[in-house]
């Protein structure tokens, strides 16, 4: 079993969330540089991401390509649970950021099911869930860069 060193640097229990963000995405082998991106771009890059990856998801099923399907709906899962939720800040961010995580809670929850089944309807919906939040998510960039 590995040790864990609370002073250590890649000890996640004790990194910002804009760090774990940065760093779920670019573990997923994306490449952008994260590394100049204030928070809300890294949430913006995130969100990309995800909706990159669930119509990859979407095509690899039509194709009936198994592999890349499970690969796609890996990496969407993984920028639900190692970036979204992870980013999120209940204490500060109250009933938004519960509501926030139990959806993306569900949304994995969707996948796993869409990737056990070959359900696309649940990659369907899933989409339909993120894309909304991800253009919001957008439309509040200029009101953030003004610090409103």
């Amino acid at each position: 079993m590995e040790r864990i060193n609370p002073a250590s640097k890649d000890n996640t229990m004790f990194t910002p969330a804009r760090a774990r963000a940065a760093s779920a995405y670019k573990s997923v082998g994306i490449e952008t540089s994260v590394n100049g991106a204030d928070p809300h771009g890294l949430v913006s890059l995130l969100f990309t991401a995800l909706l990159q990856s669930l119509t990859a998801a979407q095509s690899a099923m039509k194709r009936r390509d198994i592999p890349g399907k499970g690969r796609a709906i890996g990496q969407a899962v993984r920028y639900l649970d190692e970036g979204l939720i992870v980013s999120l800040n209940e204490k500060e961010g109250g009933d938004l950021a519960k509501n926030l995580r139990a959806l993306y809670s569900y949304c994995v929850v969707c996948l796993t099911q869409a990737n056990l089944n070959n359900d696309l309807s649940k990659l369907e919906e899933v989409q339909g869930l993120i894309a909304p939040l991800a253009q919001s998510w957008q439309q509040i960039r200029p009101e953030v860069v003004k610090g409103v």
